[in-house]
C-alpha cells in the first residue's frame, strides 16, 4: 500500500502542466477552452465584468511555478511565467 500512494504521487508530480513548453503553447487571443485543453482547468479564477466587458484572472500552480493568464471578453491578452523564490517556494502545489 505503501508502494501504491508513492507511486501515485510520483506520477501526479510528474503530470504537472505547469511548464515552459505547455506555457510557450499560450497564445494572445487563444480562447478560456483552448486553454483548458493545453492546461486542463486553474486552481484559482476571479472574473469581473465592467460596461459589458468582462475579464477573468486565472492561476496554474504547479511544484515549482505558476501561470497567470488574463482574458478579456475571453480570450488570452496578458500572461506570465513565475518560478517562485524564498521560503513561500517550498510549499507543495495544489
Amino acid at each position: 500500500m505503501k508502494w501504491l500512494c508513492l507511486s501515485l504521487a510520483l506520477v501526479l508530480v510528474a503530470c504537472s502542466k505547469v511548464t515552459p513548453e505547455n506555457y510557450g503553447k499560450i497564445q494572445d487571443g487563444m480562447s478560456e477552452q483552448e486553454v483548458a485543453a493545453v492546461l486542463g482547468a486553474p486552481d484559482e479564477s476571479t472574473s469581473r465584468d465592467v460596461l459589458g466587458i468582462s475579464g477573468t484572472t486565472s492561476v496554474w500552480r504547479g511544484r515549482d511555478a505558476a501561470i497567470t493568464l488574463r482574458f478579456v471578453n475571453g480570450k488570452v491578452v496578458l500572461k506570465s511565467f513565475e518560478k517562485p523564490t524564498g521560503p513561500s517556494a517550498d510549499r507543495p502545489a495544489r
